[in-house]
């Protein structure tokens, strides 16, 4: 496990490559007919707020998978329900503190690993339900078989956006007691 703060080599390199992931985000929210932004206000989107990019929260880490992963019930924004596989877990030192996050996937999603998540940043300067992080397979992973972890791509769900969108909600097991001050911030009022 690592936090491997020479990314690709170099921090400042890093750091553009962030930014430049951002930017088109940015433009998808802005003028994509599917972002969760209404039409109607997407002339005035100025961009979404982070966290300036900070190499100290990617990790590089292992799945240590459940032997029998439980399907668990996640409730949403709306008060339904979808189901999760919890498949593992990741270990990470966050700011010195022993960090604990588990991984779900979608029962119809072999790939990608969900690992949503409230931390102390919550409410103050970023979403108060919490923020997501998706996982891609084997595209976030490293040579050795870890996993990339880069809570500089937390992200907002949806319904931070926009009351039209159903989101689920964190589950308790991932309510972390550290601050991850990385990724999305509060949105614009």
């Amino acid at each position: 496990m690592s936090t491997d703060s020479d990314t690709d080599g170099d921090a400042d390199a890093y750091a553009d490559r962030v930014r430049d992931q951002r930017r088109e985000k940015d433009e998808f929210f802005a003028e994509h007919p599917r972002s969760p932004i209404p039409q109607s206000e997407q002339a005035g989107f100025s961009g979404l707020n982070y966290f300036d990019p900070d190499p100290a929260y990617r990790f590089e880490a292992a799945l240590h998978e459940h032997d029998d992963p439980e399907r668990i019930t996640v409730e949403t924004t709306q008060d339904g329900a979808r189901e999760y596989d919890n498949v593992g877990e990741f270990r990470i030192p966050v700011d010195g503190e022993d960090v604990t996050v588990q991984a779900y996937r979608s029962p119809s999603d072999e790939y990608r690993l969900w690992v949503p998540f409230r931390d102390e940043t919550n409410g103050e300067w970023t979403y108060p339900a919490g923020r997501y992080l998706d996982v891609e397979d084997p595209d976030d992973r490293t040579d050795d078989g870890d996993w990339v972890l880069d809570f500089n791509e937390a992200y907002n769900p949806y319904c931070a956006y926009s009351e039209a969108y159903e989101c689920p909600l964190v589950p308790m097991e991932n309510w972390l007691a550290v601050k991850i001050p990385a990724g999305e911030t509060l949105p614009d009022e």
